[in-house]
């Protein structure tokens, strides 16, 4: 019965045009097995092959009333008595050689059927740019076949995607697409696929009004790796609308300090220099990820630049002081890095990417961030980025310090370090800015009567003042001590096993001798540091 009006449907044989596809399939299947054509994940690859190498001949009628019709002309009634003809005037000619008979156009019934509806797609590549007129002007269909990309589901895998590959090769002697993009399903959190019946889907245009267009982007690409089905979540928009509202509240902030011709301090220098290199090794990554049709993988790496790299590190090294203009020199350049990360985040939140893009700076209607550059990867300072982490490193312990001491971030601090271990000293000036330090010193021996932690070899002093619990610190070091001892203990059980040490690789020997060194000599600072306090 019909699921719409409960008609009785009952079959009935017919004849079928059928097209012969074993052979039209062979250059399909090897163009894709050895990766002129990509598949993105490339795991669909075996889906396709089991398609293809078990292709059956595709029966492309349909009793419809609507599409294509069969270009054959029946002239009697017997099963042979037809010719296949592009129109009817073609068709009178085939008719009159094949019959021997003299045959009009009133003598031709043109077969009702019409052809499945993939049977039209399987040309569009082609079809689109016109390339089956006998015009002689082809310029568009040599300009765009092959395309680059195709973005489709998985479900349409043969239907589709075969089909066009396979169609390309037999009338243009090409492929149509060099990569095949495979998107997943979008489900609702328990799994299902959306629907009316279900009631679970959610209106788009709701979900746009709560959390804006880029909020809802960025939400769905949040968790949709290539080929992987989609979870929705209304959180994921929360997160994403988020995101946006942290890339205008970065605009703002810069766009609301005062400026000046005056004297860039050296802390903005190398604030400069360190986001440069870091921008430029994570484009690095961005590259790669899109090269690899990794989107979700690109998001998030694009999330972290912005949200951790550039809010929370760089504006905050840069920021001047309440009330304090910012120098000529550091505005420009954070705001030529502002619109070097509104390019990459363009693809994820179009929206306000543009109209920031045209905050920053008076610009036509014509010159928009969807027709900007992407950017060119420059050199990178690799030393700088190493030495980030050390710096990264005390400021994380300064401000648990002031937390665990309930230390206001305004007060300003004194710094000594005992440097068991030369460091680099580029980011003293921002240690300096970003601790409140009043003063850094690097010390020999060891300050007495001080807060103290330990990063890498070297450790690190604030004085603190009569009010100090002792007792509590002594209590603190010494469970640092045990911590530190038994993680030695796992450390000196691989090293003194002859069948680690002799059957793993070398690398991974040097960096538990690496973790051992570290963990004796942050117990014995640990030690001395107890000793000290124990005066």
């Amino acid at each position: 019965f019909s699921e719409r009006t409960d008609a009785v449907i009952e079959p009935r044989l017919s004849l079928q045009w059928f097209c012969s596809m074993k052979q039209l399939a062979e250059p399909a299947l090897e163009n894709v097995m050895n990766d002129t054509v990509q598949f993105h994940p490339s795991k669909f690859k075996n889906t396709y092959r089991h398609w293809m190498v078990n292709i059956k001949d595709w029966c492309i009628s349909r009793q419809l009333w609507w599409g294509h019709q069969i270009p054959a002309y029946f002239y009697g009634s017997g099963k042979d008595d037809f010719v296949v003809a592009k129109d009817i005037e073609t068709a009178v000619i085939k008719a009159k050689e094949k019959s021997g008979k003299d045959i009009t156009a009133e003598d031709l019934k043109q077969d009702e059927d019409v052809m499945d509806t993939w049977f039209s797609s399987w040309i569009w590549p082609i079809s689109v740019f016109n390339g089956f007129n006998d015009s002689d002007d082809k310029k568009d269909l040599n300009y765009y076949y092959p395309t680059n990309d195709l973005v489709t589901a998985p479900e349409i895998m043969f239907f589709w995607v075969a089909r066009m590959i396979i169609s390309g090769f037999q009338y243009k002697g090409d492929i149509p697409f060099k990569n095949v993009y495979y998107t997943g399903i979008v489900r609702d959190k328990l799994g299902r696929k959306m629907s009316k019946s279900l009631g679970n889907s959610p209106d788009p245009i709701e979900l746009m009004k709560k959390y804006g267009a880029d909020g809802v982007r960025v939400g769905m690409l949040l968790s949709s790796p290539a080929g992987n089905d989609l979870l929705f979540d209304s959180g994921l928009c929360e997160q994403g609308r988020n995101f946006s509202n942290k890339i205008w509240n970065a605009f703002r902030l810069v766009n609301s300090w005062e400026e000046k011709d005056i004297q860039q301090p050296q802390s903005a220098i190398v604030a400069g220099k360190w986001f440069s290199s870091k921008f430029n090794t994570i484009l690095k990554d961005l590259n790669g990820s899109y090269d690899k049709f990794r989107i979700s993988e690109a998001l998030m790496t694009t999330y972290k630049l912005i949200w951790d790299d550039f809010c929370s590190w760089y504006l905050e090294m840069i920021k001047p002081s309440y009330g304090q203009p910012i120098d000529s020199t550091t505005k420009k350049q954070a705001i030529s890095f502002f619109e070097s990360i509104l390019k990459v985040v363009h693809p994820f939140t179009p929206f306000i990417a543009e109209e920031i893009w045209h905050l920053i700076d008076e610009r036509s209607k014509e010159d928009c961030i969807i027709n900007a550059s992407w950017p060119t990867t420059q050199d990178t300072d690799e030393n700088l980025l190493a030495n980030f982490t050390l710096f990264e490193n005390v400021i994380s312990e300064l401000r648990t310090l002031r937390k665990e001491k309930n230390i206001a971030n305004k007060v300003t601090l004194e710094m000594s370090v005992n440097e068991n271990k030369s460091v680099d000293k580029t980011y003293d000036s921002l240690l300096i800015k970003l601790g409140n330090l009043s003063s850094l010193k690097y010390e020999d021996d060891k300050i007495e009567n001080a807060f103290s932690f330990i990063i890498g070899s070297n450790e690190y002093f604030v004085p603190f003042n009569s009010e100090f619990d002792v007792e509590k610190e002594l209590e603190k070091i010494q469970k640092e001590i045990e911590d530190r001892k038994g993680f030695l203990n796992s450390v000196l059980k691989k090293l003194n096993n002859p069948r680690f040490v002799d059957n793993a690789p070398e690398k991974v020997v040097q960096l538990e001798n690496k973790k051992r060194e570290d963990a004796e000599n942050q117990i014995k600072v640990l030690e001395d540091k107890l000793h000290s306090l124990s005066k």
